[in-house]
């Protein structure tokens, strides 16, 4: 039987808006394809080396609880998190988890904090914040597939040198509100503000995350088994039409 170990860092820290919820999606679509799934919760004063999971997940959280873990992404795990980003370790983090990943993150006071520098983007605070719900377009596997998300960030990301946008922005602000995309791609590593759970309405995320994982560890020639996406697809379909100011419920 195949297996994905999943590193939850910081879970009981960083779960602004539900972002547990793709730790869960991940979970169950892969166990409803007969995939063993180990979730390792790590936090502070926890140990993790290189070789100990196959998908990285880093939620957000306020700004009390980034304070908190700071110190600790930055000195104790901040090595092995870079090291496992450069060998490929399918990671992806939201918000807070984005921007820790970076340089630094400007206040609107000017204090600038130094980030982990994993990536090369930078974040800017502003007092006005980005709080929409949001449509994104991201290109997987050839096909074009819309995304249904929710947004609620002070800062303004940019990407820097190596990186790729993760996602184009169709309706709300992404990183910045003026470059038109929403997070970051690089390697393995996957950015996103999306909070309220981006995976569980988003199955081609979802599965694309666990593909790279499972081909990684297994092989190119791994047979990642299909299934169905009707239920994720309705409430996606519910979540769009919202948006988009549609009324009435459609099936």
């Amino acid at each position: 039987m195949s297996k994905l170990v999943i590193g939850h860092f910081y879970p009981d820290l960083l779960n602004l808006y539900g972002d547990r919820g793709n730790v869960l999606a991940l979970m169950r679509r892969a166990s409803l394809r007969g995939i063993e799934v180990e979730v390792k919760r790590i936090s502070i004063g926890d140990d993790v080396k290189n070789g100990d999971i196959d998908i990285g997940f880093i939620g957000g959280g306020q700004d009390s609880e980034q304070n908190i873990m700071a110190d600790d992404i930055k000195n104790v795990k901040g090595d092995v998190i870079k090291e496992m980003i450069e060998d490929g370790v399918v990671f992806l983090t939201v918000c807070g988890g984005y921007q820790m990943l970076g340089k630094y993150y400007e206040e609107h006071t000017g204090n600038r904090i130094e980030c982990l520098g994993a990536l090369p983007h930078y974040t800017v605070g502003k007092k006005e914040r980005f709080i929409n719900d949001c449509i994104y377009e991201i290109e997987i596997e050839g096909k074009t597939v819309k995304v249904a998300g929710f947004e609620n960030h002070s800062g303004r990301t940019f990407l820097g040198e190596g990186e790729e946008p993760f996602m184009k922005v169709i309706k709300g602000h992404g990183n910045n509100g003026q470059d038109g995309f929403e997070g970051a791609k690089y390697k393995n590593t996957f950015c996103t503000y999306s909070h309220g759970s981006l995976l569980p309405k988003n199955p081609d995320i979802t599965d694309m995350l666990l593909k790279l994982a499972l081909k990684r560890k297994y092989g190119e020639d791994y047979e990642f088994p299909e299934l169905s996406t009707e239920t994720e697809d309705l409430a996606r379909k519910q979540a769009l039409d919202y948006i988009e100011g549609k009324q009435g419920i459609q099936q």
